[in-house]
């Protein structure tokens, strides 16, 4: 849920849409898709300085059922919609929140998994809840749903940050209280790591209620019916549940 906020709306109006934009992608032979590279296991670079996860593995795997090759590529999580909008690449495979806020920007294909809001803390922490939190120092993502929701909620400071990876780290050395991420993907971290981190039991800032999607541009109807219908049948045939044991280790949709 890794999640820009408004910025960039305004781009949507600079650039009316031609015809649907399936033809074009089919005869290119590729179907672009951005993410961060700073949300494992979902974007991340590896050892060989290649982009691997969850969403690349979706991405690509939708390329496939359209007939076309898949080409992921990471920009900043901030500037993401507006690179979608000056047709920077062809979709958002970026584990994405869909918001109401969003939507006036751009269509979503998905729902292609849910998530949660989290907050998590050091295991020797003394904060228990929301209340023991007011005075400290909190960490998110820039650009994220969290980010804004944190400064809406008030009552602490808040650092910024590029991705999980960085948060995890000011975490762990103690220069942020806590961070509010999205809850599955630090719930993989922390299995894969064994970092002395758990998320607080806070039920009501969100359980796994979101819906994660695809964005693309308006006002093509054509791509977003055929990237739904491969989305579907991967979710039908066992391909999208041995994605998500790979990277995540359980089916999430």
């Amino acid at each position: 849920m890794h999640s820009a906020l408004v910025l960039g709306l305004a781009f949507s109006a600079a650039f009316p849409a031609a015809a649907d934009e399936l033809a074009s992608i089919r005869e290119s032979g590729k179907l672009s898709a951005a993410m961060s590279g700073q949300y494992p296991p979902f974007s991340m670079i590896d050892e060989q300085n290649q982009l691997v996860g969850f969403d690349v593995d979706i991405a690509n795997e939708i390329a496939k059922r359209l007939g076309v090759k898949g080409e992921v590529l990471t920009t900043a999580w901030d500037g993401i919609i507006p690179g979608l909008l000056a047709q920077k690449y062809d979709s958002i495979v970026g584990s994405m929140a869909i918001t109401e806020e969003r939507q006036k920007a751009v269509d979503f294909v998905g729902p292609y998994y849910r998530d949660g809001r989290g907050i998590f803390v050091l295991n020797d922490s003394t904060v228990k809840g929301l209340d023991d939190l007011k005075g400290k120092t909190l960490g998110v993502t820039l650009g994220e749903t969290h980010e804004k929701w944190a400064r809406e909620t008030g009552g602490w400071t808040i650092r910024t940050y590029k991705g999980l990876p960085e948060l995890v780290m000011e975490l762990k050395a103690g220069r942020v209280d806590a961070v509010v991420v999205d809850y599955i993907a630090l719930l993989a971290v922390i299995k894969e790591t064994g970092d002395p981190i758990h998320m607080l039991d806070i039920p009501d800032i969100e359980g796994a209620s979101v819906g994660i999607g695809i964005a693309i541009r308006k006002d093509n109807p054509e791509l977003k019916a055929a990237m739904q219908k491969a989305l579907d049948d991967m979710m039908a045939d066992g391909t999208y549940e041995t994605i998500a044991t790979k990277w995540i280790g359980r089916d999430i949709r």
